[in-house]
């Protein structure tokens, strides 16, 4: 597999592909006001739901891509948005059903999608994947941060502050390429450091809620934490919110993955327990939508992967990076 590796913000085309000759639903118009049913060329777009947070800025900024693509290039778009698995993957047999010319999907989870993006390769429909992988090889193109760099710089960031030595928690999301990868990161950058010890790792679902409610239960389990990973912004808050509600005082880091504006504000505040994340920028659906309607043009990738680096932000650099990375 041929693989770009994006540093820094901007994301680019140019790089990646040369010219070759009831669930929610929105579709885009023409520039000449024909709909999805008359244009020559659609995208179909497969997301989560979500309102807010990373999830949310990133079918946000889809949309905006999406609309810009119909507008300014007469490619329309049908974007639906699943609350689960199953939904998403009926999501997916329609817009096959529809003929979309492309298909851009962030499977809810990697496995449970993995024969939806199958059908979607049998069909001889061009499929961009974006952020959490399939188990196999349906996708023409994988847009997604660098996963395990968040893990392996997360654990690297922990040992050093703790001077190598400490009892860390982890919380994971949901079973996908995403969590496996974060988490496989994690273990190799602790692997040699027989003074750092996980005392718990659990599922916080990429959820502020669940992750509140994982790491109360775990802290009446565990008398000494000295620091907690988390594999997503979100879940850092609500795991902060636990600690202090329990009254903790050990605790002395939290670290997240995202680089939501609230996690920023935490870094730069010195009484905050939250003091790292590592980016992982939700404009990869940009790239996702961009690459989507070059495919249906009939664009060939030269490159199958796409990769965008895990920048540390700490107190050091955070003002550097606030105004373009933060959501």
């Amino acid at each position: 597999m041929k693989k770009t590796w994006i540093w820094g913000m901007a994301l680019g085309t140019a790089v990646i592909l040369s010219a070759c000759g009831d669930d929610e639903e929105a579709t885009g118009e023409g520039e000449n006001g024909e709909d999805a049913e008359d244009s020559d060329l659609t995208i179909g777009i497969s997301l989560p739901s979500a309102t807010h947070g990373w999830m949310g800025s990133l079918i946000d900024q889809a949309e905006t891509e999406a609309n810009e693509i119909s507008e300014n290039e007469d490619i329309d778009y049908v974007m639906t948005n699943a609350e689960d698995p199953n939904e998403q993957a009926n999501d997916v047999d329609d817009l096959i059903s529809q003929d979309v010319d492309a298909l851009v999907l962030l499977p809810i989870e990697s496995a449970a999608l993995t024969p939806a993006g199958q059908n979607v390769a049998d069909a001889g429909i061009p499929l961009v994947v974006v952020d959490r992988e399939l188990e196999n090889d349906a996708a023409d193109i994988v847009v997604t941060g660098d996963n395990e760099g968040i893990g392996y710089n997360a654990g690297q960031y922990l040992i050093d502050e703790l001077d190598g030595e400490g009892d860390v928690v982890e919380i994971t999301g949901p079973p996908n390429s995403v969590t496996e990868q974060r988490g496989a990161g994690f273990e190799e950058a602790i692997a040699g450091e027989d003074g750092i010890e996980v005392v718990a790792s659990q599922d916080g679902d990429f959820s502020t809620e669940t992750s509140l409610d994982v790491m109360q239960n775990i802290l009446q389990a565990q008398d000494n934490i000295d620091a907690v990973y988390t594999q997503d912004d979100g879940m850092a808050f609500g795991v902060l919110q636990a600690i202090e509600e329990a009254g903790r005082e050990d605790i002395q880091y939290i670290t997240g993955a995202g680089g939501e504006t609230e996690m920023f504000d935490h870094i730069q505040d010195e009484d905050s327990l939250i003091t790292a994340t590592f980016l992982y920028p939700p404009s990869m659906s940009v790239e996702g939508v961009r690459l989507g309607a070059d495919l249906a043009q009939g664009e060939e990738p030269e490159e199958t992967e796409v990769v965008l680096e895990a920048t540390e932000i700490t107190d050091e650099n955070a003002d550097e990076y606030y105004e373009d990375a933060s959501f």
